[in-house]
């Protein structure tokens, strides 16, 4: 037998600690540990990180070029292949570190892309990532240096092919051009299909939250839809939906939605803004929220802040704290805990009645319980009373059928003159 051990590329990860207020967009412990998930999930192995404290960003070299000296020395120590920045680096700062260092250099932002690349499977997850990396690689072009020898592979080397990269921008451009007529023709049929829904009366419910809190984990257990689900951060992306009947008959539609992260980049928040509006259109959201991470306040806030931006913010929602199987004690702060808050393990199954009955409450389209009796001669009122409402009790009198069922606002109004 044989032992055959996977070549990891050996990656050195860097940040800038400002000290500003701002929590969410400064480099701290979280954002650190974070940003090594990322690069193991991107198929990285961490051998060093360094943090640099100063007031504000170096405009030329990010950290400046006594920690970016210390940088150089710890890759020819360690043999590093890869360095990777916790925020976004402009077009000159990635230029000037590409040519002090010597290696590869990527910044927050193309991991992130990079990821998002590599788990992209439908056609139109393709063309977001792709119009998403063109975007920024576009102004990058001078400054990524030896990023665009793409012929060794490797982490920040997926999505667009060689020649596109090597390229120059005009032709970029219009790829660009095509990839954004391309995804509002997708955005144009998915309007289409939600003015369906609508039409037909179809509840939608987005499942939203931070990248692996356990969205596609509890669609799962709601649905049994089969999506891929691991303990990886971003591990799917492309949109699924399946349909869910609550206690009342109601038919709710639930969307699974990409996971957010802080420093989300625009460019990816621009580029799947045809699936964000799902959450953006939904009557309800699922806001899924890990129990046993860390600075879960810090995490929702992100989570606020991106479905604000895209149109998302004020909706009915249920919190969802997951994974409350690995955080037996776990009490949220007075500030998070919504009207609608649910404690549930989507691996164990544990809280999933508490869950449908917060959603049954948050869902519009509430039914009442009535009791009606139908004539004999009206026979296709029971039919459609049988396909479409939940019957409770049924009897046959001498006046016709008496029933006992749940009704919407809108079948109360076609149905009123039967009920007793």
């Amino acid at each position: 037998m044989e032992n055959s051990t996977e070549n990891k590329e050996k990656v050195i990860i860097a940040g800038l600690h400002t000290g500003s207020r701002d929590i969410l967009n400064d480099t701290t412990d979280e954002s650190m540990r974070e940003l090594e998930e990322l690069v193991k999930t991107a198929g990285g192995e961490v051998v060093c990180e360094t943090v640099q404290n100063r007031p504000y960003p170096d405009p030329g070299t990010y950290i400046g070029t006594g920690k970016l000296e210390e940088i150089r020395q710890a890759v020819e120590t360690l043999g590093a292949e890869l360095v990777v920045f916790d925020d976004e680096l402009s077009p000159v700062q990635l230029r000037n570190i590409n040519e002090y260092l010597g290696v590869r250099v990527l910044d927050r932002s193309m991991l992130i892309l990079d990821i998002f690349a590599m788990r992209a499977r439908s056609g139109e997850g393709k063309l977001q990532v792709e119009l998403a990396q063109l975007k920024y690689q576009l102004p990058r072009l001078r400054g990524m240096g030896i990023e665009l020898s793409r012929t060794g592979g490797g982490i920040g080397t997926r999505g667009p092919g060689e020649t596109k990269l090597e390229t120059d921008r005009r032709h970029i451009r219009t790829r660009i051009a095509a990839l954004e007529e391309d995804i509002r023709e997708i955005k144009k049929r998915r309007g289409l299909l939600r003015s369906r829904r609508r039409k037909d009366g179809v509840i939608t419910c987005a499942i939203v939250g931070y990248t692996n809190a356990g969205k596609s984990t509890l669609l799962n257990r709601l649905t049994d839809a089969g999506v891929f689900a691991e303990n990886k951060l971003f591990a799917t992306l492309d949109t699924t939906s399946r349909a869910i009947t609550l206690a009342d008959s109601r038919r709710i539609l639930m969307i699974d939605t990409v996971g957010f992260i802080r420093k989300l980049p625009h460019y990816l928040i621009e580029a799947f803004k045809s699936t964000l509006e799902e959450a953006a259109e939904a009557d309800m959201l699922l806001h899924v929220i890990d129990a046993a991470g860390e600075e879960t306040g810090n995490k929702i806030e992100v989570v606020e802040n991106v479905l604000s931006e895209i149109g998302a913010g004020g909706k009915p929602t249920v919190n969802v704290y997951n994974k409350c199987d690995l955080a037996p004690g776990f009490v949220p702060e007075p500030d998070e805990a919504g009207s609608q808050s649910v404690f549930i393990s989507a691996k164990t199954g544990a809280g999933m009645d508490e869950l449908l009955e917060a959603v049954a409450k948050t869902a519009p389209g509430a039914k009442l319980e009535y009791r009606l009796c139908v004539p004999y001669s009206d026979g296709s009122v029971l039919n459609e009373l049988h396909t479409n409402e939940k019957v409770l009790e049924e009897k046959y009198t001498g006046s016709g059928t008496e029933l006992r069922v749940l009704l919407d606002r809108a079948a109360y109004g076609r149905l009123k003159k039967y009920i007793v």
